[in-house]
């Protein structure tokens, strides 16, 4: 593509169609850029068009995020896919994108800041030594336009530092960062702060300043995090002198009316307050003369600040600093004053606890970010969690004094909700919270809470205040305690007695029938947690027989509660129906015949439109169960789910809906394995050609299940396939597969269930192209992962078809190469294979060619004979070789689009694991009584060649020989 006036508008037309909302303008329109995108000079054509001003901005923005979401693909060199942009591309849009980012409007700007923090993260500091020079040099400019361009690039390329494991690589890049960026960003800090007294009575102005400290800061925060850096510390009496007087100041001008978004003013103190409890925590020492002041400021700010929404995320950092502090050993003494414990709880955590008219608000009209907050864990910048977290942290060191406190107060307020329950229920749910926050010390997410304080009655606080709250007849009154009566029921499941939990069953079945989404969602997602919990036997607490009394209401309730507008595709609600039909297994057969249409109905309703993800696996996991459990005991029941599953899996395919092909392949592969085998229906070989088909294989979701459904259809149907001349796309799909690092080894699952089921002479022409293949990958890429899939299909292969036949088909594609074989892959490296099945196979594979193969007895391997068989028994003996070979590195998955890339496995659709060699129950007796029969046909030539074994290896053997009860010869 050349950089031509037509090239330009014509992409300039297709980028205005993408934005088309008509699908039939805009989907032709996505796919042609697609299929451009890996020419030449189509980037530049991108940042070309971007940068012309006579072009509409709407075009031209979506060229930014065309460009970005290029970048994003395509920046990282895939060793599969090989590099999709040309090198002169890429020198060419390093030297363009920092000037250009840095010239454009806001709204582009944000885009390639973003590109250009993508591309840093693969060629910064190496292969872009001079982006920090670029980036430097126009702080000098005094354009704050192109200076707040710099920091939120700076901000975007840095913050990965907050989270990166630390490494020599990591240390060697922020070492280079410090020497170039540190001195700058302190000096421009100063002179920023200076600007704020110079410019104090113009509030344009000020905007813009207290816009470039927020990043600044940021970017101050990304450079701390892993470690002191020597010149922040030499510095930090300049930068904790601003950040104090910062956090202290007070600007009219940038107050806001707005109660719901913080200002700018709002934006920086949460972030001062991150800042400062950063070095609270991890360099106290260092920071201790300003701890006090930062003490005095934090709890100034606290008392003073409303309860608006826009504060919220001060509040919480300022709460959060408050708990670093009070977690370290020498900063204690501050708090344990009852007095100073009385004030915090009073002035603070009481008041950062209580139900908000913002709180009420978001439990009425955005219910899922609401329970998003508060049972998923992302609350973890209320306002409510970090008072808690304060709670905990002064409970572990002043528990006693703490509960005395604090008990006071929740005796308070149940005694004001007492005297009037519908006026002051909020108080009732501040106590709730108040008494959770004090009684937990461990949680997990799988256990709910596991740890409590002593000081705090769980049962007699249930018994009093929780369960009368669930008793009440109207599931529909005072919504909020509803919510807290049941979230208090699920979090301490484990603690509370069994009776308690038990009993509290019937009464959250019948809450699934309240209106609002909190309490109904809260009902399931208690019930689903409920049935999970395992005994310490590992056996589950509820078992079916004991839910059966309850099955027809809560299956009627769970199936009701998606009716109720918002929670038509609710994921609680669907996972606490999987849990249902996984806890009752066959008592729930009965009432099938009235769900299964209902949830055949809502597949074919999502798939039109796929928005939820843990919704639509939880639906595929409960249909995947409802066969197993139907089909298991019933097989002529497997043309009914047919029936109703095959047009929808049609539509899927048809109408390519990608988030929901994986769970197709896998349900069709479960419905497959039900059939009789040696058979396989003819719609499903209808479908098989179609499982070929290259595009299929270029997703990555997708490989997994269909290798999977493969295996079925070869198992179920080799003659079939073989008779339809299809094993030629079969091992084409086996070669594109073996080519790729990620994917190898499904390409070995394949070839593997290929020589299993499928007939000698049917394989055979082809087998010495697939060995021709396997040694081509080994020499161009030998990984771990491949030379263990490689030893495993060699022995299989000598199994199934003799190991004289191994060792003839590898020489014949170079002269006496089974030696190099053996010598470089089974001796060295049989130790590394892993899994019961896989060593299994090699030892009996090894077996072979040991006892059953002339060419290693006397033929011109014999040499190999000694050392494989001391191989073989360390597989027996010794732990896995877990070393790797110079080719091995893991791929990152990161900024995957959706859950395509990430596989997502039904746990209800798994396959049982197969073991090809079930005749060979005990692999070391096979081993001796080979070598008996082998004794007995070379008589006398045993003993020497066992004695060669060093030890422990002959007294290992002695045991086998014994163990089988034989005797050589």
């Amino acid at each position: 593509m050349e950089l031509t006036d037509d090239n330009l508008r014509t992409l300039s037309e297709y980028l205005k169609n993408t934005l088309n909302p008509d699908v039939n303008v805009r989907r032709p329109a996505e796919r042609f850029l697609e299929s451009v995108e890996v020419n030449q000079n189509y980037a530049l054509l991108l940042l070309h068009l971007v940068d012309k001003q006579d072009v509409d901005i709407t075009i031209r923005i979506a060229g930014a995020v065309a460009f970005k979401n290029f970048v994003k693909r395509n920046w990282g060199v895939d060793d599969d896919a090989g590099d999709r942009i040309h090198a002169q591309d890429r020198e060419s849009i390093k030297r363009l994108i920092v000037n250009l980012m840095l010239s454009s409007p806001e709204a582009i700007q944000k885009q390639l800041s973003e590109s250009v923090s993508i591309i840093g993260k693969h060629d910064f500091p190496n292969k872009w030594p001079d982006l920090l020079s670029q980036m430097v040099e126009k702080f000098a400019t005094g354009d704050f336009h192109i200076i707040n361009g710099v920091l939120h690039t700076a901000h975007s390329l840095f913050k990965r530092y907050r989270f990166e494991f630390k490494s020599q690589e990591l240390w060697s890049e922020i070492k280079i960062v410090l020497e170039k960026f540190a001195k700058p960003l302190t000096d421009l800090f100063v002179a920023t702060v200076n600007l704020t007294t110079v410019h104090a009575g113009n509030n344009e102005a000020l905007k813009v300043i207290y816009n470039s400290l927020v990043i600044i800061c940021k970017v101050f925060y990304s450079l701390n995090f892993q470690d002191l850096p020597e010149f922040f510390e030499d510095n930090m009496e300049t930068w904790m002198t601003h950040f104090h007087s910062l956090l202290t100041a007070d600007i009219t001008c940038l107050k806001t009316s707005d109660d719901e978004e913080p200002g700018l003013l709002e934006q920086l103190k949460s972030q001062l307050c991150d800042n400062v409890a950063l070095y609270a925590q991890k360099y106290d020492e260092e920071f201790q003369p300003y701890l006090p002041q930062f003490v005095t400021a934090v709890w100034n700010l606290l008392v003073s600040t409303g309860l608006q929404p826009k504060y919220d995320l001060l509040v919480s950092n300022a709460l959060q600093f408050l708990a670093t502090v009070a977690d370290r050993s020498h900063y204690r003494h501050l708090f344990e004053d009852p007095v100073v414990l009385g004030s915090i709880c009073e002035k603070v955590v009481i008041p950062n606890m209580e139900f908000r008219a913002s709180d009420e608000e978001l439990f009425e009209d955005n219910p899922e970010e609401y329970i998003r907050r508060d049972i998923e864990g992302s609350d973890v910048d209320t306002r409510r969690r970090a008072a808690c977290d304060l709670v905990k942290v002064l409970s572990r060191y002043f528990e006693a004094k703490m509960m005395e406190i604090f008990g006071q107060y929740v005796q308070v307020m149940l005694q004001k909700y007492a005297e009037n329950p519908s006026q002051n229920w909020t108080s009732k749910d501040a106590a709730v919270y108040l008494v959770t926050s004090l009684a937990a010390k461990g949680q997990t997410q799988r256990h709910g809470i596991t740890q409590s304080s002593e000081l705090v009655n769980l049962h007699e606080f249930a018994s009093q205040h929780i369960l009368p709250e669930l008793q009440k007849g109207d599931v529909n009154t005072l919504p909020v305690l509803k919510a807290d009566a049941i979230k208090y029921v699920m979090i301490f499941r484990t603690l509370l007695p069994r009776e308690m939990v038990v009993g509290a069953l019937p009464h959250l079945v019948s809450h699934l029938k309240a209106s609002n989404q909190v309490v109904h969602t809260y009902a399931a997602c208690a019930i689903e947690k409920i049935l999970a919990k395992r005994e310490t036997d590992g056996s589950l607490m509820i078992k079916g027989e004991e839910l059966a009394p309850l099955a027809s209401e809560l299956l009627n309730n769970l199936f009701a509660a998606m009716d109720f507008p918002g929670s038509n595709e609710n994921e609680y609600v669907m996972k606490a129906v999987m849990r249902s039909f996984s806890t009752l297994q066959q008592q729930v057969v009965p009432f099938l015949g009235d769900l299964l249409p209902k949830l055949t109905t809502k597949l074919a309703l999502v798939a039109r439109n796929p928005s939820k993800p843990h919704f639509n696996h939880y639906l595929f996991e409960t249909l995947s169960l409802s066969i197993r459990i139907v089909c298991t005991s019933n097989h002529s029941a497997v043309s009914s789910f047919e029936e109703a599953l095959f047009p929808i899996f049609q539509g899927i395919l048809q109408q390519d809906v990608q988030e929901f092909i994986p769970y197709v392949f896998q349900l069709l592969a479960v419905l497959l394995e039900l059939h009789d085998s040696g058979n396989v229906p003819e719609p499903y070989m209808m479908l098989f050609p179609c499982l070929l088909a290259p595009v299929l294989w270029e997703r990555p979701g997708n490989i997994h299940p269909l290798v999977r459904l493969l295996q079925t259809f070869v198992r179920q149907g080799a003659q079939q396939i073989s008779a339809s001349q299809k094993i030629n796309g079969l091992l084409g799909v086996f070669q594109k597969l073996i080519a790729s690092k990620v994917n190898d080894h499904e390409g070995f699952y394949l070839i593997q269930c290929l020589i299993e089921y499928f007939p000698v002479e049917a394989l055979s022409p082809y087998m010495k192209q697939v060995f021709l293949l396997l040694f081509q990958r080994l020499s161009s890429s030998k990984t771990t992962k491949f030379v263990k899939g490689l030893l495993v299909f060699f022995c299989l292969y000598a199994v199934k078809n003799g190991a004289s036949n191994l060792i003839a088909i590898v020489d014949s594609i170079q002269p006496e190469m089974f030696g190099m074989v053996l010598e470089r892959l089974f001796v060295p490296d049989v130790q590394k294979v892993s899994g019961n099945v896989e060593r299994k196979i090699v030892a009996v594979g090894i077996t072979k060619l040991l006892c059953e193969c002339p060419e290693l007895m006397d033929g011109p391997y014999s040499q190999f004979w000694s050392p494989l068989l001391q191989a073989l028994i360390g597989v027996f003996e010794l732990p896995e070789d877990d070393s790797s070979f110079p080719d091995d590195h893991f791929v990152e998955v990161d900024d995957t689009p959706g859950y395509q890339a990430a596989y997502s496995q039904l746990a209800f659709a798994h396959k049982k694991d197969h073991d090809p060699l079930q005749g060979v129950p005990d692999a070391r007796l096979h081993l001796a009584h080979s070598l008996s029969k082998l004794s007995v046909a070379y008589p006398g030539r045993m003993a020497p060649l066992l004695c060669s074994l060093g030890e422990p290896h002959q007294s290992h053997l002695k045991n086998y020989l014994a163990g089988a009860s034989v005797q050589l010869a």
